[in-house]
């Protein structure tokens, strides 16, 4: 049977029939795929991956599109056919809560396949330390969301998305500044639906006699609070939790540790850059540099830092920087005004939806906190443009090392697929790729392949790093708060 995705194109019927029959298999074989990942996620907790794209409450035509990209990034001829036999093996092994890659196990099977008898012995030893071991059980950990802006309903999304079974974080409570009845209802609305984002793939009901939003299930309890330190969460049976603040009233330590006072909560995690010495953490990159059992108080730094810094990592460790600038071209935000009219920062109380608007960035100091042999080299600023969501970072860096297109794409291909920050980075290879495309992309970054830009002399580069400014940075705040609540299962990457 040919690939779906390389038809013979001689036009004639045969060649149509062929094609479309072609076409039925594979979306008869996605929905064989789909029911046994769906049985791996709510049956064991495995949570299934290709190359990063999402197999979870995905529908057909989706997951033959991720097969696609996955075989053309990958370069090897991965189909469908071979990750369904892949997880019709997964679904028969007593597998601990852990997240797989179907893409990297088909090519290893495929480039491995004769040095075993067949998928059941291959999967048998590369996934020994998850059959073999009974350590891998995780104490579910109770999460408060102090507000409910952008940020805070697209991780009120995330949480509930990724919940299953209830086995990782249970969001348990939203805080904002007043309640009413009314309010609840408002709040509910603007949960279900986003201009950006769409429709919430679920439930949400109004509960007004427990002041509470009832989410695919789970009781969300809406707390009224005027600061930090004033809940008492555990009369709500909330305890030892991590507070998540996305509020960014608060951002340096005597601030955040308010937070700590309040009963029932253990650790704050801010989703804004952090001050003084409040860590700043780029999950991927240097979230074990610090100690989570003797440090509280912890900062997922920003989107634009979360989406250089690692492309920052890879040039750095393979190619090292002399020195170099980077500018983001960033989505208006809410801290910009609509129309014109007196704001305290300049140029932005310009109207944000008919400017393009110079303003200050943080991400160049933010990097000299994860890399301080780079303070001092790197200098950052920022252009805030007339669209809602998806940014994008130019990084002009002069390099120590010589190199050339091939090898800096190469480079960020490897760390796409097989490296460190599998999580973080996207390989992206259209040469369509446009602000749209990357929203609700799940990555820290894309790295946009077809824009690399060398220098003759082969010393300096031009980087473009995509990112969505809003969905792709709440992957990175949870991933941190899953590392903080110690919930994170076990991969396979």
């Amino acid at each position: 049977m040919s690939d779906i995705s390389t038809p013979v194109m001689n036009g004639s019927t045969a060649t149509f029939d062929a094609e479309l029959k072609n076409w039925l298999d594979y979306e008869k074989t996605s929905v064989k795929l789909i029911k046994i990942i769906s049985e791996l996620y709510y049956d064991k907790a495995v949570e299934t991956v290709l190359f990063r794209k999402p197999l979870i409450d995905q529908a057909a035509g989706e997951v033959i599109n991720h097969h696609s990209y996955a075989k053309t990034v990958s370069q090897h001829p991965i189909t469908i056919h071979d990750t369904l036999a892949i997880a019709e093996e997964l679904v028969k092994l007593d597998l601990a809560p852990s997240r797989l890659d179907l893409g990297k196990l088909a090519i290893e099977w495929f480039t491995e396949k004769e040095n075993y008898a067949d998928i059941r012995s291959f999967l048998d030893d590369k996934l020994n330390h998850l059959t073999s071991a009974k350590n891998h059980g995780v104490t579910p950990k109770d999460v408060v969301l102090y507000g409910f802006g952008r940020i805070g309903r697209l991780l009120a999304r995330e949480l509930v998305a990724q919940a299953g079974a209830g086995q990782q974080l249970r969001l348990r409570a939203i805080v904002t500044r007043g309640y009413s009845a009314s309010d609840l209802y408002k709040r509910a609305d603007l949960l279900r639906n986003d201009s950006i984002h769409g429709h919430f793939r679920g439930t949400i009901q109004e509960d007004p006699d427990n002041k509470a939003l009832i989410i695919n299930g789970h009781t969300v309890y809406m707390i009224d609070a005027s600061s930090p330190d004033s809940v008492d969460y555990t009369q709500y049976g909330i305890n030892d939790a991590l507070v998540i603040d996305n509020t960014g009233v608060w951002r340096d330590r005597e601030g955040l540790s308010k937070h700590l006072e309040s009963k029932g909560v253990a650790k704050v995690l801010l989703t804004a850059p952090g001050k003084g010495d409040v860590p700043n953490i780029v999950y991927g990159v240097n979230q074990n540099q610090f100690d989570i059992d003797s440090e509280n108080v912890w900062s997922a730094a920003s989107c634009t830092t979360n989406a250089i810094v690692p492309v920052i990592k890879v040039i750095e460790e393979k190619l090292g920087i002399e020195n170099g600038h980077i500018e983001t071209v960033h989505a208006y935000t809410n801290d910009q005004n609509l129309l014109d009219n007196f704001h305290k920062g300049s140029r932005r109380g310009r109207s944000a939806a008919f400017n393009m608007v110079i303003t200050e960035t943080g991400a160049a100091k933010a990097v000299f906190k994860v890399f301080p042999n780079l303070k001092g080299k790197l200098t950052g600023n920022a252009v805030r443009v007339p669209i809602p969501c998806g940014s994008l970072a130019i990084l002009v860096l002069k390099l120590k090392q010589k190199t050339d297109i091939e090898t800096i794409n190469g480079m960020m291909r490897e760390e796409a697929l097989f490296g460190q920050l599998v999580e973080q980075i996207q390989y992206a290879y259209s040469n369509e790729l446009v602000s749209t495309d990357i929203v609700g992309n799940p990555c820290a970054v894309i790295f946009d392949s077809k824009a690399t830009i060398v220098s003759e002399d082969g010393t300096s580069a031009t980087l473009y790093a995509w990112y969505d400014n809003e969905y792709g940075y709440t992957r990175q705040v949870v991933r941190m708060a899953k590392h903080l609540a110690k919930v994170r299962r076990a991969t396979y990457y």
